[in-house]
């Protein structure tokens, strides 16, 4: 792989990160900039340069809100370039450990968030449904996400 295959991916998805003349709209715009260290103009910036930002960590602090995409004077596809990113990533195998453990529980369970009796407990109290509408209220369709999942080949991003 090249020194910025990442500038490529992007350019063939149509996405032109290099019309971005760092003027910070982005970064104001940014909810979870308020928050984190996610710093969007840094991260463009940083994807324009190397194939480092592929490591950066501030790429799987954005939200994708849409606020910078929205609000840039150049109309690039920020959100979509950061997606892009991390799609790169993750198919190369860099991502958080939290973010492979939503993937393990998705695999195994169909659901990033297994529904235990204190959960059902809490639905109940809120006035809600013991099951959620996802697999636990409908194991049969877990054989369906799971086979999904599987044509996805998510198990091999993780391992």
């Amino acid at each position: 792989m090249n020194e910025n295959n990442v500038q490529e991916q992007l350019k063939e998805a149509g996405i032109d990160i290099l019309k971005c003349m760092q003027c910070g709209m982005c970064t104001g715009s940014c909810p979870s900039g308020r928050h984190t260290s996610l710093n969007v103009r840094r991260l463009v910036r940083h994807a324009m340069r190397s194939r480092d930002v592929l490591e950066d960590e501030e790429l799987w602090m954005c939200t994708t809100c849409y606020n910078c995409q929205e609000r840039c004077p150049r109309r690039i596809d920020i959100v979509d370039a950061i997606l892009k990113i991390r799609s790169i990533a993750a198919h190369e195998g860099i991502m958080l450990p939290e973010h492979k453990q939503v993937i393990k529980l998705l695999l195994e369970y169909g659901h990033a968030v297994p529904i235990d009796e204190m959960n059902m407990k809490k639905r109940e109290e809120l006035g809600l449904d013991r099951l959620p509408e996802t697999v636990h209220k409908y194991p049969e369709a877990l054989d369906e996400i799971k086979m999904l999942l599987k044509v996805c080949k998510l198990a091999e991003i993780i391992e």
